[in-house]
Parts: C-alpha cells; structure tokens; sequence
C-alpha cells in the first residue's frame, strides 16, 4: 500500500505542475477602461483530479 501510495503522490504532483501551468497559460486579456483584465478560459477539472489524487496517494503512503 505504501509503494502504491508513493507512486500516486508522484503522478499527482506532476499533474498538478503540467495541468497547472497549462490552466495558468489558458487566459485572454483585454482593457477595459484603461484596466487590463484577465479571464480564465482553462478546464480546471485535471488539475483538480489531480490534487485529489495527490491527496490520496500522501495519505496512503502515511498509513502504516
């Protein structure tokens, strides 16, 4: 279970980094008065699984 739970702690955070920057990278910007205003046009959805993964895998890689 511990080795199962490192790999899924692994594969997580790398997902979050990827998917992160990918979601960061996904935004259009236009001026509004003046004021350049960001809006997200990114899926959010892989980098949320990805933190629930990431969640899990730390906690099975801490049972004993």
């Amino acid at each position: 279970m511990k080795i199962v739970g490192i790999i899924l702690s692994i594969l997580g955070g790398l997902g979050l980094i990827i998917f992160g920057l990918q979601a960061m990278e996904d935004s259009e910007s236009f001026s509004l008065l003046g004021m350049d205003i960001a809006v997200s046009t990114a899926n959010w959805t892989p980098v949320i699984v990805s933190g629930v993964i990431l969640v899990v895998g730390l906690i099975m890689s801490a049972r004993k």
